[in-house]
């Protein structure tokens, strides 16, 4: 049709062009000779005028016959079950390429390179890489193999570990002495737990019998764990006490129990990644972290809850509550690592950060959780998001523990290209005397007059950079890398399923149409980011919310550690009339240079060690005398209504007695 109407256009203009030369020209011996050459010089320029706009007219049509020509040979030579093809063979007008180019800001092309080379190549060279090199690597969802060879380096100072790292030297415990109540004994930290494991006033049975219950007991109401490893975890139990029995002790994780995050794999054992989709998948490898783990004689209880593929604390379960105020989720995805170990259900866990999934959860439950520098913790066998961005870390009690475990899972992953043996200092063995700490206008300003008052030299200071799309680079970045690891997922329907609706697909179809150049224009401003923030780092570290999303993207774009640390509680928003011991926790941030974890974490280990904050305990069994707890059944259906049946933990202590 529209061919049609460019066609009887172009005939109409050059008849009328025509009659219009034939019928002034009739009239010209008519004039007199002055108004015959001001008539000549109007007409000139009314024909030169005429003869281009029939011109481009012309040329318009013959464009459209070409393209159409060139549908028509798509659509009748060429196979019509290749959705290709038959793309190709429906284009009748370049401007539907035009306006789709549009969403790539990319609409600058003329028509002929738009159909007859953009489409071609495309077609006959582009897409059959795409579908042969999908066919390579991407039949997979969750990115455990074949990882890109593009690999994300953190450091500043070029310093390179040389040989196996040195490992720190864990502070030695005397007088600890075994408390009579279980629950007291849940809420020790790791260092006092294997000091009574290492001097036999308890075993690791015992001590994981503790844990399987508290994992059981308290779940119902939290939503935090996935799977509970009761039979490895006494199999493992067991082989601690045996090895302590013949006089091998493996060191401060013998023996003690923790949990992992559900995107960590176990064989036998399911790898739900929190997706109603993959709730039955049993990964037939050994996570890396795990390996290392276990190598130092921990004993795994319970695999915790992520968000549905590592997404905030929706899973295919229900979602996980903060232990401080029950009525809230928790926010970010390591939510089971955060909630088990501020309830006392594992004395410590491990947990992810692509953006936030550590810092957020720890801020949240009141924990002490570390997010090491990039490439510190291998991760293989761990879901993948981003290869640029994923790390692993440590949810504890306190920043000595958050310590000596990095210690234990730190170090060269053979088959993880991003992790290498990181030169970190010992944290247990720094002078904090000597640092220069920086603290932002948002820092928790008692963890300032603290170290302040333990020698630290503390100045004012602000972290400057030019770059105004950070947060918009690290979400790019993570979508793109998240749509490689689960492009068969998408393509087959499955997010159609997804918990949460409003989360990975509507990202994930976006980050469908980022253009190939524009994900390298934006690793390029990130590495602008990165040597900015060098440049402007003149602190040893500095002390700030943890929490900020600006800070929050631009620390994991950096990949620049950061310890989360409890430092108070306030009330909660629209408490019950009195008497309730729910809270809101306060934390703050301790930031430090990559490869420099372990300024950040003396710093941390000396402001606990004049604080107690640390030490409170979630009011899980006693909210208090005009508070109650909900039940099961209403915590799922009545969240937003704080008038609940005073019946306790009823299904739990129903649980417990049939325990006993």
């Amino acid at each position: 049709m529209l061919l049609l109407k460019m066609t009887r256009t172009c005939f109409v203009m050059t008849a009328l062009f025509l009659f219009l030369s034939v019928y002034s020209a009739s009239l010209w011996p008519l004039l007199p000779s002055k108004q015959l050459a001001q008539q000549h010089h109007l007409l000139n320029a009314s024909y030169t005028k005429m003869v281009h706009t029939n011109k481009r007219f012309w040329e318009m049509l013959c464009q459209k016959v070409r393209v159409y020509s060139q549908a028509v040979m798509y659509s009748g030579k060429h196979n019509h079950n290749d959705p290709v093809e038959c793309c190709l063979g429906k284009i009748k007008d370049a401007s539907q390429l035009r306006q789709a180019f549009k969403l790539l800001d990319a609409d600058f092309f003329n028509d002929s390179k738009v159909i007859l080379e953009m489409a071609k190549g495309a077609k006959e060279l582009n897409i059959p890489i795409y579908r042969a090199n999908r066919k390579l690597v991407a039949r997979e969802n969750g990115g455990l193999h074949d990882p890109s060879v593009l690999v994300f380096n953190p450091e500043w100072t070029g310093e390179e570990a040389q040989g196996a790292p040195k490992r720190f030297s864990c502070p030695t415990l005397s007088g600890i002495q075994k408390p009579e109540r279980d629950e007291d004994i849940a809420f020790m930290n790791v260092l006092e737990l294997g000091h009574l494991i290492q001097t036999k006033q308890i075993t690791s049975q015992e001590l994981t019998r503790i844990f399987l219950h508290r994992l059981k007991k308290y779940n119902h109401v939290l939503e935090s764990v996935v799977s509970v490893t009761e039979e490895l975890a006494y199999d493992q139990a067991k082989r601690a006490d045996e090895l302590l029995g013949q006089g091998i002790y493996l060191g401060p994780l013998h023996g003690i129990p923790y949990g992992l995050k559900d995107i960590i794999a176990v064989p036998g054992y399911k790898t739900t990644w929190g997706s109603e989709t993959f709730k039955d998948q049993v990964l037939n490898m050994e996570a890396w972290v795990y390996k290392r783990l276990k190598s130092a004689g921990a004993v795994l209880v319970g695999k915790l809850v992520t968000g549905s593929l590592a997404y905030d604390s929706i899973w295919f379960g229900g979602r996980t509550r903060n232990p401080w105020n029950i009525e809230e989720f928790i926010t970010g995805s390591s939510a089971g690592p955060a909630a088990c170990t501020s309830a006392g259900m594992v004395p410590f866990a491990i947990g992810s950060e692509t953006a936030g999934s550590i810092t957020y959860p720890a801020a949240r439950c009141g924990v002490t959780a570390l997010r090491p520098t990039f490439g510190t913790v291998g991760r293989t066998g761990v879901m993948s998001i981003s290869e640029s961005l994923d790390k692993l870390g440590p949810f504890c009690r306190t920043a000595a523990d958050c310590a000596f475990i990095l210690d234990v899972i730190r170090g060269k992953d053979p088959d993880d290209l991003s992790s290498k043996d990181i030169t970190l200092h010992d944290p247990f063995s720094v002078d904090i005397t000597k640092l220069t700490v920086g603290y932002l206008e948002d820092a928790e300003m008692e963890v300032v007059q603290v170290l302040q008052l333990m020698g630290v030299n503390v100045v004012q200071f602000k972290l400057n950079y030019t770059v105004d799309s950070v947060q918009g680079i690290l979400n790019l970045m993570m979508d793109v890398d998240m749509l490689a690891h689960f492009d068969e997922w998408q393509r087959s329907g499955q997010d159609d399923v997804y918990e949460a609706q409003d989360k990975w697909p509507p990202e994930l179809r976006r980050a469908r149409i980022v253009p190939a150049v524009d994900y390298l224009q934006a690793q390029r401003a990130r590495g602008k980011l990165i040597q900015e923030v060098r440049g402007n780092f003149t602190v040893d570290a500095f002390i700030g919310n943890a929490t900020d999303w600006e800070r929050v993207c631009m620390g994991n774009l950096v990949g620049m550690p950061v310890i989360v640390v409890p430092t108070g509680f306030k009330s909660i928003s629209d408490p019950p009339p009195a008497n309730s011991r729910r809270r809101t926790t306060i934390t703050t941030g301790i930031y430090a240079p990559p490869q420099h974890d372990h300024i950040a974490l003396a710093l941390a280990m000396a402001y606990q060690s004049v604080t107690d904050h640390h030490k409170q305990r979630p009011p899980i069994d006693d909210l208090g005398p005009d508070d109650s707890i909900p039940s099961h059944s209403e915590l799922c259906t009545h969240q937003d209504n704080s008038v609940f049946k005073k019946q306790g933990f009823q299904d739990a202590v129903e649980l417990e007695i049939l325990e006993l």
